[in-house]
């Protein structure tokens, strides 16, 4: 008999073959079928859902309740909707310290002020000791729809724009766990993309926040949608020194970390310069890049292209399975 394997929460392709063979038959409707970071709905609304089960709950640069306001605000932002409200329901296993959870309450509070959200409703439940890693988060959101992501629009010659730096957040989860031994100064890049809004009004076709599966898988998703295929430049993706020497001494391929608070925009090329620049103004942006475009003359429609640094090419598929469990 077939069992559910840990693989199934990777975020790759086993996750998406397995949503679509179990889950879409049972429940598929217009609204879920597209299966979009959120549901578009009537009335001009956007309503979105997570849950968390990071482990540790509390690593460099955050923890598990600033990634879950994060993670819910920029499923929405990256949706074309401006956040408004979340819900928060805490599953708390039986022992967690009550200081540990106030300091995860008063982030998640920071976070919401932060992105401008209120949290509305919520739910709280207890679970015996030894059944919920300290504590589990389930966030949802709803925003009000200011666009339409538009990834069938995409033409040879738009621009691929990543917002920042590359694997912060995974490789943070990874050595505050310690499996491997080493002290990695990475600390995570979770933070709210709210930034990004306004670009829906400059042109900008797609977005998408780069989680479980990284950019490659993110990418590879969208060259499954686009007309033309995709090509992306490795000398021109950015990376962090420490990021880069992490990744090189635990032979983990960057383009399929996760990241907590970076994007993939696809733009207009002749809206492009000024679209970088407007990210680059932010904090969170300022290492923006373009790193890549829809082709005309290399590849074929549906493929992902890498030209590496030596200039040969090299086809990316998605992740097929989990590299680190719990990043999110």
């Amino acid at each position: 008999m077939e069992k559910i394997s840990l693989e199934l929460g990777g975020g790759g392709k086993t996750m998406r073959d397995f949503i679509s063979r179990t889950i879409l038959p049972i429940f598929g409707n217009a609204r879920l079928a597209p299966l979009l970071d959120s549901a578009l709905l009537p009335g001009k609304l956007a309503f979105t859902t997570d849950s968390y089960v990071v482990d540790p709950i509390f690593f460099p640069g955050g923890n598990i309740g600033d990634l879950a306001v994060n993670g819910t605000v920029n499923d929405l932002v990256v949706s074309g909707a401006e956040p408004l409200f979340l819900s928060l329901a805490l599953i708390i296993e039986e022992g967690l310290e009550t200081a540990a959870l106030e300091r995860i309450l008063r982030t998640i509070r920071k976070a919401a002020d932060r992105a401008g959200v209120l949290i509305v409703t919520g739910d709280t439940k207890v679970v015996r000791r030894g059944q919920g890693d300290g504590l589990y988060i389930n966030t949802s959101g709803i925003g009000r729809v200011v666009a339409a992501p538009k990834p069938k629009s995409v033409r040879p010659g738009d621009k691929l724009i990543l917002t920042g730096t590359l694997g912060e957040h995974s490789l943070a989860i990874l050595a505050a766990r310690g499996e491997f031994g080493f002290e990695n100064p990475v600390k995570s890049d979770c933070a709210p993309l709210t930034f990004l809004l306004p670009l829906w009004k400059k042109g900008v076709r797609w977005m998408r926040d780069i989680t479980r599966g990284g950019l490659a898988t993110i990418l590879s998703e969208l060259a499954a949608d686009v007309p033309c295929p995709l090509l992306i430049e490795e000398k021109d993706i950015p990376l962090s020194t420490a990021a880069r020497s992490a990744a090189g001494l635990l032979g983990i391929d960057p383009l399929f970390l996760a990241c907590e608070g970076r994007a993939v925009l696809a733009v207009p090329e002749n809206r492009a310069t000024g679209v970088l620049e407007t990210i680059r103004r932010h904090p969170g942006g300022r290492r923006a890049a373009v790193i890549g475009r829809a082709e005309k003359t290399v590849g074929r429609p549906g493929e992902l292209l890498l030209r590496t640094q030596s200039g040969g090419l090299r086809l990316l598929e998605p992740l097929t399975s989990e590299l680190l469990p719990r990043i999110c």
